[in-house]
């Protein structure tokens, strides 16, 4: 076993840690460290021995497997227990009383206790848990449990029967020999580990050091093209954002080939798991999802929702804030890789009509709320859920909220004042002050504050309520408008969708379709799509066919018994929405609009040219 952590690269407890930790830190000096072992017990099966060392305390201590972790979604890990055990210092065994699903009892602990368990862990994606002949990749709050009482308790952490040439990676600090220590719970499970023989690359930039680890066979990625683009995303939004709070960070990336796609922030570190294929044309994908992953340890996990805090593994979280905390970094996404060069102004225009294609698509736009899209995150996990006519993504909706936002702040402060100064100010006033913010009550108070504006009409109209955006009154400002363009397209006759990392579910199908007819129905999984394993490639794959292509397609009901089934592709009207330059554009619009593809304020003297309502 090497471990490659070097100790003077620990990351330094900064403002934004505390703040993750504000709620549980007052009572941790107090605790004594819980001593956590894990030992890689049996990679072909997947299964994983946790033994945890609680110190003297009371005679009953209990300890919570979370229920979720990673997703908005109850996922119940304690499904993958197969055993629970205690026994004192001396050996002898303790009592352990079920409570609940995921909560045991352990009694005469008075004098300590040894808890022991095992857990099965085989689930791929950077979302998951996962232990096999390859690798292990460990969120760990789907792996280990904590002592209820002791939550705030530092902790310490050590790795056993790693084989041979295994590497251990992660942003955890490393304290002495082996043993990886946390300033308590939280922060010890918002630290992936990456344990095999992976290739890592290192760089620094405006004063960070940042590790690159990649599981990936060697033929599917190139380190150098990856690091370069890295060096711009990071330079970028560092400068955007005028702040680093951290001295290190770790991105851990996945390219298998085979379905895969998605990314998970953390304070200190992400992990991103991209298809293999995904990285042959470009690194488009990569940077994108690179981009929305390391925003986020500003919007998230520092500028963070009171909603979300303290986190409570043991049920949902109800938040109104996903259109902000998510949506909106994807706004940041698109202007960090405006400034880092990776993305051009027709590029980034494109991807907007594409955007607003997506939201005016989706009947539900004039039901469900941004607000409320945030609150039914949890409902996710169900096919029904993402049909059109039910639910807008918080993701789509929040971004264009965003980029709405940002030019409403410049047209109320006559250019002085944008998106990047409200992120900045609630960066100042609730991150760096070890606060959270109200919601969407928040957000408003420091878009108002920038912008000096009463922008209560717009957070009704558009975050709370549903009426239709207006989008060329926003866009005008910068010289653009939205034009619907009518066209002809292939109709599948049928929708689906996946879940994160999940497979693809079919949610719709057209009544009196050739795929209603081939007996495609709601609720099927789709494990094919024209031969290959249906993945975040696949919605490209379907944008490819031309009416009367046969498509093949293997689906899995929810009974478990898998099909072929086949038909022809047919083609329906539609509507998509384009960005595109007024008939005449102003010098003050092209001013405007030069600073919002940078993501900067313009200079007082350039005033408006235009009204956004």
């Amino acid at each position: 076993m090497n471990l490659l952590f070097r100790p003077g690269w620990a990351a330094r407890v900064s403002l934004g840690l505390a703040v993750l930790s504000i709620s549980l830190a007052a009572p941790a000096q107090t605790l004594a460290p819980v001593a956590y072992t894990i030992s890689l017990a049996s990679p072909e099966q997947h299964l994983v021995d946790v033994q945890i060392l609680l110190p003297p305390g009371p005679a009953h201590r209990e300890l919570q497997l979370p229920v979720w972790n990673a997703l908005y979604q109850v996922r119940d890990f304690a499904q993958y227990v197969n055993w629970v055990g205690a026994k004192d210092r001396a050996g002898n065994p303790l009592g352990v009383r079920e409570l609940d699903k995921s909560r045991w009892q352990v009694g005469g602990a008075e004098d300590g206790a040894v808890v022991e368990y095992q857990i099965f862990a085989d689930s791929a994606g950077p979302f998951n848990a996962q232990l096999n002949t390859h690798h292990a990749f460990f969120n760990l709050a789907q792996i280990l449990m904590y002592p209820v009482d002791s939550r705030s308790a530092p902790l310490n952490l050590r790795f056993r029967r790693v084989p041979e040439g295994w590497h251990i990676a992660t942003p955890l600090t490393l304290s002495s020999g082996d043993q990886f220590t946390a300033a308590n719970y939280d922060r010890l499970v918002d630290s992936p580990v990456e344990i095999g023989n992976f290739q890592e690359s290192d760089f620094d930039e405006l004063g960070g050091h940042f590790r690159v680890i990649v599981d990936a066979d060697s033929a599917d990625y190139d380190m150098a093209r990856m690091v370069a683009a890295l060096h711009k995303i990071v330079a970028a939004t560092i400068s955007w954002m005028n702040d680093r709070p951290f001295e290190t960070y770790m991105f851990i990336y996945h390219f298998p080939r085979g379905p895969a796609g998605g990314g998970m922030e953390h304070a200190f570190s992400t992990a991103i798991d991209l298809s293999a294929s995904a990285m042959k044309p470009s690194l488009d994908a990569l940077a994108s999802v690179t981009a929305h992953e390391f925003f986020h340890l500003w919007n998230v996990k520092r500028i963070r929702p009171q909603s979300l805090e303290p986190v409570d593994y043991t049920k949902e979280n109800y938040t109104r804030a996903l259109w902000f905390s998510e949506g909106v970094t994807s706004t940041a996404e698109g202007t960090i890789r405006l400034r880092a060069g990776l993305l051009d102004e027709k590029q980034y225009l494109y991807r907007l009509g594409e955007q607003i294609t997506e939201l005016e698509r989706r009947p539900a736009h004039l039901t469900q709320s941004a607000e409320e899209s945030s609150l039914d995150a949890w409902l996710e996990g169900n096919g029904y859920y993402h049909r059109p006519d039910r639910s807008v993504s918080y993701y789509n909706k929040g971004e264009l909220l965003g980029v709405m936002l940002d030019l409403l702040v410049r047209e109320a402060s006559h250019g002085e004042e944008s998106l990047r100064e409200v992120l900045q100010w609630m960066n100042a006033n609730y991150a760096k002050k070890g606060r959270f913010f109200n919601d969407s009550e928040g957000v408003r108070k420091a878009a108002e504050a920038v912008s000096h504006a009463d922008l209560a009409s717009f957070f009704a109209k558009y975050v709370a309520g549903t009426e239709e955006i207006p989008w060329d009154d926003f866009l005008r400002t910068v010289g653009l408008r939205v034009e619907a363009v009518p066209n002809t397209v292939t109709d599948a006759g049928f929708t689906a969708s996946r879940n994160f990392d999940g497979p693809m579910s079919v949610g719709a199908v057209t009544p009196g379709s050739e795929a209603e007819r081939a007996g495609l129905r709601v609720g099927d999984t789709i494990v094919e799509l024209q031969g290959r394993p249906a993945g975040r490639e696949s919605r490209e794959e379907l944008s490819r066919l031309n009416p009367g292509d046969t498509l093949t397609v293997r689906v899995r009901a929810r009974r478990g018994d898998e099909r072929e089934l086949k038909w022809k592709a047919g083609s329906r009207q539609e509507i998509s929405y384009e960005v595109k330059n007024l008939d005449q554009v102003t010098d003050p619009q092209r001013a405007r609009r030069t600073a919002w593809l940078k993501g900067e304020a313009q200079s007082a003297e350039v005033k408006s040219a235009g009204t956004a309502k």
